[in-house]
């Protein structure tokens, strides 16, 4: 890697760090971003994993420190979130170039629309989590894992609208709830691209170094500005990074 490849992968992360605490939908720039470099497009869903995973550690061990853990109910529903990314996993890394770059370009610009809309205002919040809900919600939770092994970009949209339909819960339980769950799927969906060889460690390093560096510049700005200009500011980027993936220009 050259010092320039290093600075714009450090800018980049660093970028998308903060984009995921005020917004989300980091990935949407850190992926395509890695395969504009060079990067074989498993290569670089694997890389960011690498990223996601120690920024999920960073936030599990905060919400832990905050009292917010509801430990059942996550493990209830990251067991079939695992057993979807690690199959959806093994479905990323056999999936062409050129079909993997056109899934996520398409992908982008559904999420960013489903960003827009923001359908959670229009679900009506269950009274109680009862036991029909939970069997609904591992079901949900399969699909979400299997979405997030072959993509992962966007996933943290659809766990928090799929959490807010399911419990009901504040956003900060839910979130506490999101962050395990991608946790736990994300190390085993890691474990498939470190084994098959498909994550760029050098690469990975710098880049993690960035996330956590934006992650805490953006807590910060978050509880003093708020999140809509940084939110504008994601969907603008994603959309351009999707239109060039889908080769528009």
């Amino acid at each position: 890697m050259v010092i320039t490849d290093a600075i714009i992968i450090l800018v980049t992360g660093i970028a998308a760090g903060f984009i995921n605490v005020n917004a989300g939908g980091g990935s949407f720039i850190t992926i395509p971003l890695l395969i504009f470099m060079g990067l074989p497009t498993a290569v670089a869903n694997g890389t960011n994993r690498v990223a996601l995973a120690a920024a999920n550690i960073i936030a599990v061990h905060n919400f832990k420190k905050g009292g917010h853990f509801d430990w059942k109910l996550s493990l209830l529903l990251a067991i079939p979130a695992t057993i979807g990314a690690i199959a959806g996993s093994f479905i990323s890394i056999n999936l062409p170039d050129d079909l993997y770059n056109a899934i996520l370009g398409s992908v982008i610009i559904v999420v960013v629309l489903f960003i827009i809309v923001n359908p959670a205002r229009f679900i009506k919040t269950p009274s109680e989590l009862s036991g029909k809900r939970k069997v609904l919600g591992m079901f949900i939770f399969l699909l979400l894992g299997l979405y997030g092994g072959i993509i992962q970009a966007g996933v943290g949209f659809l766990i928090i609208t799929s959490l807010f339909f399911i419990t009901g819960y504040s956003l900060v339980r839910i979130n506490s709830l999101k962050v395990l769950i991608v946790l736990i799927y994300m190390a085993f969906s890691l474990a498939v691209f470190i084994i098959s060889g498909n994550v760029n460690w050098v690469y990975a390093l710098v880049l993690s170094a960035g996330n956590g560096t934006g992650a805490f510049l953006g807590s910060r700005f978050a509880m003093k500005h708020g999140d809509k200009w940084i939110k504008a500011i994601m969907i603008i980027a994603s959309l351009i990074m999707a239109l060039k993936l889908l080769n528009v220009f």
